[in-house]
């Protein structure tokens, strides 16, 4: 579902946390205390082997379609 209300004719308050738009009827939740603990996340920080080894493919990858590339290039540079 694709709202074009731009939502200009303001909100109304039904219930705690909840605000329904006036024009189109479109509900904006504005408490989220039971879904956002209070304080800031902790960072999720993979090991470092597993880091490495997600680098070392990320280069494998890239070098490979650099290769790909050339080779395309070589082929295709004798047509037209």
């Amino acid at each position: 579902m694709r709202s074009t209300c731009a939502h200009r004719g303001g909100w109304s308050a039904r219930t705690r946390g909840e605000a329904r738009c006036r024009d189109c009827g479109t509900v904006r939740f504005t408490e989220y205390g039971a879904l956002r603990p209070p304080g800031l996340p902790h960072a999720a920080t993979p090991p470092r082997r597993t880091a490495v080894a997600a680098d070392r493919a990320a280069a494998q990858q890239m070098s490979l379609g650099s290769l790909t590339r050339r080779f395309s290039e070589r082929v295709c540079a004798g047509r037209g």
